[in-house]
């Protein structure tokens, strides 16, 4: 089989974001490849850890990757006070792949940041990195990638659990695997009643639910108290977020000055967006397209507006508003990068210390210890597209590493496998579940 072959067969995906299944970038023919292995979510380290402990791998991932996109050149993207992570990639290297070393701050683990450090060239408004040559993976799915060539398939990953936990630290676990016993691998929680952003502070969902599971794309869990300072401004109903911001925005443009995307000269203006909120006689038909282009990276929300407002979720109404009203947004102004740019990037410290993190901003060291789990529930669709579907029984005896779950012919989407072995004791259109 080809290396995309392998790839599809293994049901591998983006471990860092989306689950864009990874066959489908490994097919295209561009000019650079790039790694990214700059994480950014506050306390979470695991992309650190696997490339001090798995630098081969993800290097070898990578190299497949130039090879079946006939790449001329590849970019690794590192921040630069990961001093050891730097040492043990560079180490494995060769010579058609440049270290692209990063500052610390947020969001430099974003694709549209990475790409343009790395080549200097803007992906368009609404765009992907394909559309200017590249592709870019992040450093688990590279590892994933260089695993599917010896025919083993995503049965695990690799995440980091920290916050107020008794032992922080990144490990492999099963999909499918709940996250009541993922804590428990991580010494349990310091605290009688907390919630766990699953993903990270900023870009992840809030839960209170330990049945939920770790999935492909689940990067790490972060468990706070339940009076923390985030937990309070997330966990309230979605009204109140709107509601407060049609009352309480005075139009200051911080959540602009500081976005992310606008800095790189996309037409993104939080400010403008909060509008649709319904305080001037315009309405959102106006105001609603200046979110088209929002990242949802939470900056806006969590550290630029002074009034602890929510233009980042007023955001998210206005891109679901003009799907529903089949609006696309397309910017007419070209794509320049703002010349104070590297004046307003925010550094990791400095957000950790307003997010009230910092009691928790430790290190969550590899451990190897094997996670022994007696049932899994693994989802039929972990990625953009179709979900896959079932190809075992209610009864069926199967094996860790076994299909069970396939992608049609032709369709976008990526195939699913056993996280242990065992009988399969419920099957659902959602789900699979296993207990040994």
């Amino acid at each position: 089989m080809s290396i995309t072959d392998k790839i599809f067969e293994a049901g591998v995906v983006g471990a860092g974001g989306a689950g864009f299944p990874s066959h489908v970038k490994a097919k295209s023919n561009i000019e650079y490849v790039l790694a990214n292995g700059a994480e950014c979510e506050p306390l979470i380290h695991k992309d650190y850890e696997l490339m001090v402990h798995f630098p081969k791998e993800i290097t070898g991932g990578l190299d497949l990757l130039i090879e079946s996109t006939s790449a001329k050149k590849g970019f690794f993207g590192i921040k630069e006070k990961n001093e050891k992570a730097i040492t043990t990639i560079s180490k494995n290297l060769n010579g058609k792949v440049e270290l692209t070393k990063l500052g610390d701050y947020y969001p430099s683990g974003d694709e549209f940041e990475l790409v343009y450090e790395a080549t200097g060239r803007l992906i368009p408004p609404a765009g992907i990195p394909l559309d200017i040559g590249c592709v870019v993976n992040n450093v688990e799915t590279l590892y994933n990638i260089f695993l599917s060539q010896k025919n083993i398939p995503v049965t695990k990953k690799f995440i980091c659990v920290a916050g107020a936990v008794k032992k922080p630290s990144s490990f492999f676990v099963p999909v499918g695997t709940c996250l009541r016993e993922v804590i428990n691998h991580a010494g349990g929680t310091k605290e009688k009643e907390f919630g766990i952003f699953v993903g990270g502070v900023m870009m992840g969902q809030l839960t209170f639910n330990l049945d939920e599971v770790i999935t492909k794309t689940t990067a790490g869990l972060i468990v706070l108290p339940k009076d923390h300072y985030l937990i309070k401004r997330k966990n309230q109903p979605e009204e109140n977020w709107h509601r407060i911001g049609k009352s309480a925005c005075d139009q200051c443009s911080y959540c602009t000055e500081f976005c992310p995307r606008y800095l790189l000269g996309y037409q993104v203006e939080p400010h403008k967006v909060m509008r649709s909120l319904g305080f001037t006689k315009t309405g959102s038909a106006v105001w609603n397209q200046m979110a088209d282009l929002c990242c949802s990276c939470g900056l806006c929300t969590l550290y630029a507006c002074p009034e602890d407002l929510y233009p980042k979720e007023a955001c998210d109404k206005a891109k679901v508003e003009m799907r529903e009203a089949g609006i696309k947004f397309v910017q007419q102004k070209p794509v320049k990068v703002h010349p104070i740019k590297n004046g307003r990037r925010v550094p990791l410290k400095q957000l950790i210390l307003k997010l009230k993190l910092q009691d928790y901003d430790i290190e969550a060291p590899f451990d190897s210890e094997k996670i022994s789990v007696k049932k899994v529930k693994i989802p039929l669709q972990q990625h953009i597209g179709k979900p896959a579907l079932a190809k075992v029984k209610t009864g069926e005896i199967v094996e860790e590493g076994q299909m069970i779950g396939k992608i049609s012919d032709g369709e976008l989407g990526a195939n699913v496998h056993a996280s242990i072995g065992g009988k399969v004791k419920e099957l659902t259109k959602e789900f699979i579940l296993i207990e040994s």
